[in-house]
């Protein structure tokens, strides 16, 4: 049985001025840095086996933070784990999504949460039979993590994505099974202060308000 545990990066400044990023490129700041060194730290409370991230600087520097916490080497880049493309939203700000995108409106160019899904559950199965019986730390992005949840467990609600907050998930059978949400690593991760998906990204907001 493989065990994967899900981290979203840092922060950035597009999080911290509620800027939808995507898959633009944009790097970690400060706070983002304290973040990924404070997961690292709790997830230093176990053992780990190797820790891969997607390609995107912000999650690329919070594996290397976190794989340093652990003692472990650099992580290692799955381009399948990139974040949601949200098309014409990207670099918007809540006001310019409301005023360009107003309810209903379709945003050109924007990847579905069924289509993220469909990307990146089956790479973290694929990451998981390659690594059977381990335990991975999986560095992406709070669309891409709230697509997998959605996939796992469609009818559930799901609770915040903050940055650097961690969700775990084992392969069974072939398939994710998210851990019950009761692991103390995962309650712990949810930091004070620490941006949440839905405060920062008028798109997963508006469609989170909608399930």
């Amino acid at each position: 049985m493989t065990e994967l545990y899900l981290v979203r990066h840092g922060e950035t400044d597009w999080n911290r001025q509620r800027r939808i990023q995507g898959l633009t490129d944009i790097p970690l700041n400060d706070t983002g840095r304290e973040q990924a060194r404070a997961t690292g730290k709790l997830l230093a409370r176990r053992r780990w086996d190797g820790v891969f991230a997607s390609p995107l600087s912000r999650a690329r520097e919070t594996a290397a933070i976190i794989a340093a916490e652990l003692g472990l080497p650099a992580p290692t880049p799955i381009d399948a784990l990139v974040e949601r493309n949200y098309g014409a939203a990207e670099g918007l700000d809540w006001m310019q999504v409301e005023t360009r995108f107003p309810a209903g409106t379709r945003v050109p160019g924007r990847e579905s949460r069924e289509q993220v899904g469909a990307r990146v559950v089956p790479a973290l199965v694929e990451l998981a039979e390659l690594h059977l019986g381990e335990s991975l730390v999986v560095v992406s992005h709070g669309g891409a993590i709230r697509s997998v949840l959605n996939a796992v467990e469609p009818d559930a609600s799901h609770g915040m994505i903050t940055n650097g907050s961690v969700h775990s998930f084992r392969l069974e059978d072939g398939a994710l099974r998210l851990i019950a949400f009761d692991d103390p690593i995962e309650l712990e991760s949810i930091g004070e202060g620490c941006g949440d998906l839905d405060e920062q990204n008028a798109i997963e907001a508006i469609e989170d308000a909608r399930r």
